[in-house]
């Protein structure tokens, strides 16, 4: 796990490049939206995560002990905006790397593989979409 003054200057400052990323109709990076557990506000944060059939799996690079997984799990969800759509999930559910990792694109897979990381979520939509469990299934395709 990445020692935290890595963890507060990805927040304040690569994050904000990140956001940019997010904002792109490709590639793995996605703005969680959330409500603080004890404040009540809501919060965005980037994200890396990619499709499955029913939700996403979300790599947690800095581990389980992020505000926006433990806002998530207090509320039982949030939103996840994603290849410029909107998305509302239901409460993050851990999954293993053996699991996770096949989901990502092999450019991705690599890289998390290689960094070690080893926690993951998935989480489901609420409401169904059709058009992006096809779009997951060509993507998952197209990157193998």
């Amino acid at each position: 796990m990445f020692p935290d003054r890595i963890r507060v200057f990805n927040k304040y400052v690569t994050n904000r490049i990140l956001r940019r990323f997010a904002n792109l109709p490709f590639g793995p990076f996605a703005i969680i939206r959330h409500v603080g557990r004890r404040s009540g506000k809501p919060y965005e944060t980037v994200i890396m995560v990619w499709p499955t059939g029913d939700g996403f799996v979300i790599a947690l690079t800095y581990g389980p002990k992020v505000d926006w997984y433990r806002n998530m799990l207090a509320a039982g969800g949030g939103t996840v905006f994603w290849h410029r759509k909107v998305y509302a999930v239901g409460k993050p559910e851990p999954i293993d790397a053996k699991t996770a990792l096949p989901v990502f694109p092999t450019p991705f897979r690599q890289i998390l593989g290689r960094i070690g990381l080893q926690d993951f979520v998935r989480v489901k939509f609420i409401e169904p979409s059709g058009a992006l469990a096809g779009r997951s299934n060509e993507l998952g395709r197209q990157h193998q």
